[in-house]
């Protein structure tokens, strides 16, 4: 008879330290090698996410627009010299950071490096392009807006922290037409520079590679110190918007909590988890499973720099939306007041630690975990620690930590459809 294999968890993670580098102006370096991987990645990350842009999209258009021309190679060039070696560049942006990634294989690292270069010192913001690009995005937000998640995500933003707060606020895509290409100069002398930068490596990481990265990082601007005073949030706890041609509502249930570096910030990632934070969770059973509302719904903690989130969301037929928010509060006030089985708990618990090895597997994820442990200004060990957590807690803390924080007077709760 065959028998299926002992899931072993392991008590502990060894996450891999990163190892800082002072550049001359100040950009911190963090090297995290990886000998056997013939790769080398190298992310540039910029506080320059919207939160900090003077104007609607001026932060998105500036960190999508570097490579779409240089002072030396147009865009067509650019992408054409790092197909040719089989690299790749990748830019992300959201409300607090842009993430400027670049990997390649070690043997063309240069030619990578020189494209680097003249995205990140060096891009031009073509006047064409630049017109081409706000046309698509109008459009293109114009048409994601129609669509119920899309609306509810936006609504539920602006419900948890107001809708003039720069992580609630959704600005029109009018706001588009607005937009110059001196818009986008501005951003880039203002955010991209040597005091708003620090950049992570990893993979075959040499003295030439890291030399070369040095300088590169080095040839930035030093700038100003860019850290904004954020208002003050104001939460609107329900929040609906009617769509009759809609077929499905988009739910969307939680609450302002905390950031990152709060003592409570992974417990509150065990009860998400427990409620919707994997396949065989609460949520998943109950509007799934048992009651054939959903296909799916998921629970988890939003982390931003200096607030952080508990949110539910699934999208529904618009007739059971009020039962499945039945459900829904049903499940919470379960959490709130019984005791979780310890074999529920201890599956919540491979389930997350099981992702954290998933992420950490490889020079990459390593990377990206590195990355947000800087941004919340932690280092490696906050990884290690996390892991502890989630082992040590206990079916008492879980219910504590939902009684405390998942009261129904402080939940959010939007419908859109």
């Amino acid at each position: 008879m065959r028998q299926q294999p002992e899931i072993v968890i392991p008590s502990s993670v060894d996450m891999p330290k990163a190892h800082p580098i002072a550049a001359s102006n100040g950009v911190q370096i963090y090297t995290l090698p990886t000998p056997d991987f013939e790769v080398v990645r190298f992310s540039f990350v910029f506080r320059a996410g919207t939160s900090v842009q003077h104007k609607p999209f001026a932060a998105s258009a500036a960190a999508n627009m570097l490579g779409e021309g240089s002072n030396r190679l147009t865009a067509q060039q650019i992408a054409e010299q790092l197909d040719f070696y089989g690299s790749y560049f990748d830019v992300n942006i959201d409300r607090d950071y842009v993430y400027i990634s670049f990997c390649s294989l070690r043997k063309f690292f240069m030619p990578t490096l020189e494209v680097a270069r003249e995205i990140i010192l060096n891009p031009a913001f073509p006047e064409h392009e630049f017109g081409v690009y706000c046309s698509k995005r109008k459009q293109n937000l114009a048409i994601e807006r129609k669509k119920v998640d899309v609306q509810s995500r936006e609504l539920f933003a602006s419900a948890l922290f107001g809708a003039e707060h720069p992580y609630g606020i959704s600005s029109p895509e009018a706001c588009y037409d607005e937009l110059t290409r001196e818009d986008l100069i501005d951003v880039y002398h203002k955010l991209y520079t040597a005091t708003n930068c620090f950049v992570v490596c990893s993979g075959q990481l040499d003295d030439e590679v890291m030399g070369h990265i040095r300088a590169m990082a080095e040839a930035l601007p030093e700038g100003k110190s860019v850290d904004i005073t954020l208002p003050q949030t104001t939460t609107t706890h329900q929040m609906r918007r009617d769509i009759d041609t809609a077929l499905q509502s988009s739910v969307r249930v939680g609450r302002l909590l905390f950031p990152r570096n709060h003592p409570d910030f992974v417990g509150m990632q065990v009860v998400a988890a427990v409620l919707g934070g994997y396949f065989g969770s609460r949520l998943m059973q109950n509007l799934r499973e048992e009651h054939g509302y959903t296909y799916g719904v998921m629970a988890a903690m939003v982390n931003f720099d200096k607030e952080g989130y508990l949110a539910i969301a699934t999208q529904v037929a618009r007739e059971v939306r009020e039962e499945v928010l039945t459900e829904i509060y049903y499940e919470i006030e379960r959490l709130r007041n019984e005791l979780i089985p310890e074999d529920e708990l201890q599956m919540v618990k491979n389930v997350m630690i099981g992702e954290i090895l998933r992420i950490l597997d490889g020079p990459f994820g390593i990377a990206d975990v590195t990355i947000e442990n800087i941004m919340c200004g932690m280092n490696n060990s906050a990884t290690e620690h996390s892991v502890e957590q989630i082992i040590a807690i206990t079916a008492e803390q879980v219910r504590d930590l939902a009684a405390k924080y998942l009261r129904r007077e402080d939940l959010v709760e939007v419908v859109v459809g």
